[in-house]
């Protein structure tokens, strides 16, 4: 099947879940949740997950095979994005009307078992206020590209606040010049570390494709074709071969210039639990920023970095860990989707 007869499929069965919820068995329901979870972000669309149905339960793994060892050696950001798919579970279940009870990290020998969800059609925890959520989950998209300028309301600050809090995270919302000049200095310095190590560009350039793929980031969406004035289908033998923080770092620096609001995600402890529930928070606060109209994308070097990671959570005057650094504001209009992988590769 070609990509554009795969994403054609994907979303007609996404389109069916409303149709079949009535009538669907509970194994059909999960599994069309299932489609819902992996649109999910991921750092570089790497997609480090896989689900298996059973019965009545879906369980959420990690997918080492897609870790990305040299900006994330310790998979801090792999299980943020596994956090993120479990909370699409989550809304796709509330949706559903399914009630559900969620144990982390049930076994003691697999680490790699993050979630075992167990649903009931009459019991179980449910979250009303997740309901709501479901027709963004389709609609998130990560736009790398400037943002229109104009001023988010207090309210929706306060919403998004909200939303990240209500899964136990801390979020701080940075207005100033001052804070924003700093956090821009800090994405520069992280920028010019992270290029200038040969092992970080072949990393990335792994996941560039010159064309549209099933994961990772076409080459025209991963903001270095222009930069490096070349031809898209050599965007990543070019990314292996030069350094090119500098011109990174300016890119960086005028994205977060024209943004109307940085945004970032702590939480009080810094293990897998946590980076669980930071997940699920990003995801939580997306989804209202897609109610408002609104549109992200990330800005986590200085957090990749632990030393820059530090000085960001001094500047923030938190006491709690910095997990995820974003830019968010109105986008210049529809932007295409991320591809995802089909579900025989995630559905074991």
């Amino acid at each position: 099947m070609n990509h554009d007869m795969e994403a054609a499929a994907q979303g007609a069965s996404l389109n069916a879940l409303d149709a079949l919820n009535p009538q669907a068995g509970i194994a059909g329901q999960l599994r069309l949740a299932v489609q819902y979870a992996v649109l999910a972000p991921s750092s570089h669309n790497t997609q480090p997950w896989h689900f298996i149905v059973d019965d009545d339960s879906i369980v959420l793994c990690a997918d080492r095979m897609r870790a990305l060892p040299v900006a994330d050696p310790f998979d801090r950001e792999l299980m943020i994005s596994c956090g993120a798919a479990l909370l699409n579970l989550r809304v796709a279940l509330s949706h559903c009307g399914l009630g559900y009870r969620i144990t982390l990290f049930p076994s003691t020998l697999d680490p790699d078992i993050l979630a075992h969800v167990r649903v009931t059609e009459n019991a179980g925890f449910q979250d009303a206020r997740l309901r709501p959520l479901f027709d963004a989950i389709p609609e998130r998209t990560t736009l790398r590209k400037p943002f229109d300028r104009t001023p988010l309301p207090d309210d929706i600050k306060r919403g998004l606040i909200e939303a990240g809090e209500t899964e136990g995270a801390t979020v701080v919302c940075i207005d100033d010049a001052a804070s924003r000049a700093f956090i821009a200095d800090l994405i520069a310095q992280a920028d010019a570390l992270q290029f200038s190590d040969p092992r970080f560009r072949r990393e990335l350039a792994c996941w560039i494709h010159p064309k549209r793929s099933f994961d990772g980031m076409p080459a025209d969406a991963a903001g270095v074709a222009a930069l490096l004035d070349v031809a898209t289908p050599i965007v990543a033998s070019a990314i292996r071969t030069f350094d090119i923080g500098g011109g990174m770092a300016a890119m960086h620096r005028t994205l977060l210039e024209g943004s109307p609001l940085l945004l970032a995600i702590a939480t009080e402890r810094d293990d897998r639990e946590a980076w669980l529930a930071a997940g699920q928070a990003l995801e939580r606060l997306l989804l209202r920023a897609v109610e408002s109209g609104l549109s992200a994308s990330y800005l986590n070097q200085p957090i990749e970095v632990e030393t820059l990671r530090e000085r960001l959570r001094t500047m923030l005057g938190l006491n709690a860990t910095p997990q995820l650094l974003l830019r968010i504001g109105y986008g210049p209009g529809p932007v295409e989707r991320s591809p995802r992988r089909p579900l025989h590769d995630v559905l074991w």
